[in-house]
Parts: structure tokens; sequence; C-alpha cells
């Protein structure tokens, strides 16, 4: 049985006036992972695989936005500036990240404007540049702001183009394999419906929806002991 992450249903409105809606499933076990690229394969034979590649992200907490804009301000590029700055000042609630993919290096930052939070929000700004930087210069400047570690995932993801949905499969320490549905508009009426599509998607695929407090539980669990997992092949479970 592959059993479905928390329906995490991610609206951030993006640079361009667009919306991302995305789903993340737990899938668990390679088995699993496998299970569901074959579903996908049977369902669409024109389903294409973009390849794979090896991120590292590092979570951070504490610190200010404001005061992180003011030191980061001449290292990130000039077209994105403006942006983090209104991240900076719109944000009621936000999560600062870094992560490395294949040798890039990006400043990730999503931050909730309204009631929600950040990390589950419906309604996310996010704001993401490369770096002219290591990731080891990149986070000693955050921490040098205030802030400190949360946490530090690693992990491979394998893309795919599924029924011109994103489907991205991560082997990820800690929760094993994960699957994020994503897709992505313009105008904010098509958000319900896109939901909808993107539910009739999974329950099509078999796949059975996690309970929100088994998620918390989780990921509450890796944030405590993440210096075991981090670069490892190791996973956990907790009911």
């Amino acid at each position: 049985m592959i059993y479905l992450r928390q329906i995490h249903l991610r609206l951030t409105k993006m640079e361009k006036n667009s919306y991302e809606i995305e789903l993340k499933s737990l899938l668990g076990n390679p088995q699993n992972a496998e299970k569901l690229v074959s579903k996908m394969k049977e369902l669409d034979p024109q389903m294409v695989s973009k390849g794979t590649h090896k991120q590292l992200n590092h979570y951070f907490k504490d610190g200010d936005l404001k005061t992180l804009y003011e030191k980061l301000e001449s290292f990130v590029p000039a077209e994105k500036k403006s942006q983090f700055k209104e991240i900076a000042e719109k944000a009621k609630t936000f999560s600062v990240r870094t992560r490395w993919a294949d040798g890039k290096v990006i400043l990730v930052v999503k931050a909730s404007v309204d009631e929600t939070t950040s990390s589950n929000g419906t309604a996310r700004l996010e704001f993401e540049a490369l770096m002219n930087m290591t990731l080891e210069e990149l986070d000693n400047q955050i921490l040098a702001s205030g802030f400190n570690y949360q946490a530090k995932w690693s992990r491979e993801r394998t893309d795919y183009n599924y029924k011109d949905t994103a489907v991205s499969i991560d082997k990820n320490a800690g929760y094993g394999y994960l699957a994020e549905f994503e897709k992505t508009e313009t105008e904010l009426e098509k958000v319900e419906p896109t939901k909808s599509l993107l539910r009739e998607m999974l329950k099509e695929l078999g796949v059975e929806e996690l309970a929100q407090d088994r998620l918390e539980r989780m990921f509450a669990f890796y944030n405590d002991n993440w210096q075991d997992y981090y670069g490892t092949e190791k996973t956990f479970n907790i009911e």
C-alpha cells in the first residue's frame, strides 16, 4: 500500500503571478515507489522521465527575515532583490532554507502572508535565488544574521512528466521515498479545479492519505534527530 503524506496543498504566489499547487506523498520504501512509477506508465504511456539529481537542503529557524535581507542583499542577484525585500516586509511566518543541487547553491525563502503557517499554508510567497557562493558560505551568512540550524535533509530526486503534471519521486533520508505532484496556474479561479484534478489523479493512482497528526510527528522526530539521518540510507517509521 502506498501512503499519501497529508495532502499538502501549497499555493505559492510566484514571480509571474502564478500559483503552484503541490501534493506531497509518503511512499516509504522502493517497492512502493516502483509501484507508483509502473502505475503512471500504465495510465500514461507517454510519461517521460526527466532525469535524476541529488540535493542537500538545510532548514533554519529563529532569526529575523528583515535582518537576513540586509545581510544578503549585496549577494542576491539584482533582478531578485525586490522580491526578497517584499517577502521580508510582508511575511507573517517564514521558512529559510539553503539548497545544493548538483553543484548549484540556492537560497530559498517560503513565507505566509495570511494566518496560515509557512510550512503548511495555502497562500504563500516563495523566493528562490541562485547564489554565487558555496553552500557552507551561504549557511554561514545566515547563521551570522541570527538564525540557527533546524535540520539538514538529503535526497535523490527523479522527475517525471505525467499527464502534463510535474511528478517527483525522492529518496529522502529519514522518510524514505516521497512523491510530489505539482501543477502551476496563472489564474486564481483555476486553483480550486486544479486541486480537484490532482486529488482525482492521486485516487486514480491508488494512493492513500496519511493523517496530519502522523505527519507532524514524523516531521518533529526528524528535526530532533536529523544528525542521525542526514546523508545516510537510514529511515524511520512513526505511527
